[in-house]
């Protein structure tokens, strides 16, 4: 199994961007998955959560203005980012639980590669 993060780039402030996060191999599930982001000189955090059943959590600073969905036919989630700020600049990564034929169904967690986002002012 692998995760594939892509979609970010440099934009201005008051801008959008949409990240993908999408999964490939002997995969039987997609179970949670999850968005962090991690800025210069600090900690990676969690900003965005959706369930296989859809329900979605958001760290404080980007509720409202980031929405994340995923569409399971193409075993992919999104992370719509809008009203971007500059201190939105980071490494963005995505994180899934995925059951897998090779695991013998076993549920276990993968990481995209990372993509950066760039707000100027």
């Amino acid at each position: 199994v692998q995760l594939q993060a892509s979609g970010g780039g440099l934009v201005r402030a008051g801008g959008s961007l949409r990240l993908s996060c999408v999964a490939s191999g002997d995969i039987v599930s997609i179970n949670n998955v999850d968005w962090y982001r991690q800025a210069p000189g600090k900690q990676r955090e969690m900003i965005a959560h959706i369930t296989s059943d859809g329900y979605t959590n958001y760290e404080e600073s980007v509720k409202g203005r980031f929405t994340i969905s995923r569409d399971d036919a193409k075993n992919t989630v999104y992370l719509k980012m809008d009203s971007l700020k500059p201190e939105d600049t980071a490494v963005y990564y995505c994180n899934a639980y995925i059951r897998s034929y090779s695991s013998d169904w076993r549920q276990l967690s993968y990481w995209g590669q990372g993509t950066l986002v760039t707000v100027s002012s």
